[in-house]
């Protein structure tokens, strides 16, 4: 008798694009504020020596140096992007400024495709729903963050009504990670409809 090999797929963990995690609001605000006037004060020194430099350079004593202060300015917002996106955004008093970033990002990805999401979730589709939590989850955390409560009262009804049905459902409604392969498979459904 021949034996019988199962071929299995091997289990993979989901890739995580983001997960969401506990911050203090007052914190989260102190450190961007922190963040945001050093990338300022980068910019701004930046800026105004390139164009000096410029005009020093290349300039007409006298003469009309518009042109050589603007791409001075042009040139100090270049590097500054540089600056920010290779060496501070590794830097631990840039993380909330990060995460802040990374959360809208997030959110951002899910809003592209509500339309899917929200017809997943209306066929009762377990990875809309999860998508759906997540979003809301982090939507909630956002406008915490921003100090935004007006814009979290408009929502709390349908974050509500769809927390009750998931509980209904028996589903998870702890969704604080968002994965690749929800967005791939509400993606894939809604496509194939």
């Amino acid at each position: 008798m021949a034996a019988v090999h199962l071929l299995t797929q091997p289990r993979t963990s989901p890739v995580v694009l983001f997960e969401i995690v506990p911050l203090s609001p007052e914190t989260y605000r102190q450190q961007t504020r922190r963040s945001t006037l050093i990338v300022a004060a980068t910019f701004a020194a930046l800026a105004m020596g390139l164009a000096t430099l410029a005009v020093a350079l290349f300039g007409e004593p006298g003469g009309d140096n518009l042109r050589l202060n603007i791409i001075g300015v042009v040139a100090g917002l270049a590097l500054t992007i540089g600056i920010v996106r290779w060496l501070y955004w590794r830097q631990p008093w840039m993380a909330a400024a990060v995460y802040g970033w990374q959360l809208k990002r997030s959110l951002m990805r899910v809003t592209n495709m509500m339309h899917q999401v929200k017809a997943g979730v209306s066929a009762d589709d377990p990875d809309a729903m999860k998508l759906l939590r997540f979003y809301h989850m982090g939507l909630t955390q956002m406008h915490r963050l921003d100090g935004n409560s007006h814009g979290l009262s408009e929502s709390v009804a349908e974050i509500d009504r769809h927390r009750e049905t998931m509980e209904a459902l028996h589903m998870d409604i702890d969704q604080p990670r968002l994965e690749s392969a929800w967005l791939e498979r509400v993606g894939q459904i809604q496509a194939k409809r």
